[in-house]
């Protein structure tokens, strides 16, 4: 009994010092950061400027030291992959965890997976949309710009 206990000790040191620290990458994001529109923003110190409050979707305008960000949450993994795949056109950043995403700039995007961990999305360079001039947002022939304050009101 002694020498089985002996071997089995001895298999397994390699394995355990595999998952020791020295394996670890220092860069890696935490675990991916689940919760309600409230606790996401908590997590990041941010007070919530509520614009959108429906059933199937909940966004708050954020502003963080790292700068401005729209912090959404969504009812499905649907609702969330066809506001991501529309808004996607506007360029920008996307941050995106299970049923939320935050959208901003790439700088403040990247200081906010240090805190809620998820996946970083590239959003399309800026198209030229039909019905307005090339390059033209939603929003910049009245003067409003086109990512600031990102409307978000995609697929609602």
């Amino acid at each position: 009994m002694a020498l089985l206990t002996a071997v089995l000790v001895a298999l397994a040191l390699p394995a355990a010092a595999a998952c020791g620290t020295g394996g670890e990458d220092p860069d890696a994001a935490p675990e991916t950061a689940t919760g309600t529109l409230e606790e996401l923003a908590a997590k990041v110190a941010c007070d919530p400027n509520i614009q959108t409050d429906a059933e199937e979707i909940r966004q708050a305008n954020c502003r963080t030291k790292e700068g401005a960000y729209v912090l959404a949450t969504f009812a499905t993994d649907r609702g969330q992959r066809e506001w991501i795949n529309e808004a996607n056109d506007y360029g920008g950043a996307y941050l995106v965890g299970r049923k939320w995403v935050a959208v901003g700039e790439e700088k403040v995007v990247t200081a906010l997976r240090d805190r809620l961990g998820g996946e970083v999305e590239a959003g399309s360079a800026h198209h030229s949309g039909s019905g307005g001039g090339a390059g033209e947002h939603e929003g910049e022939r009245d003067g409003k710009g086109g990512h600031d304050g990102h409307s978000g009101r995609h697929g609602s």
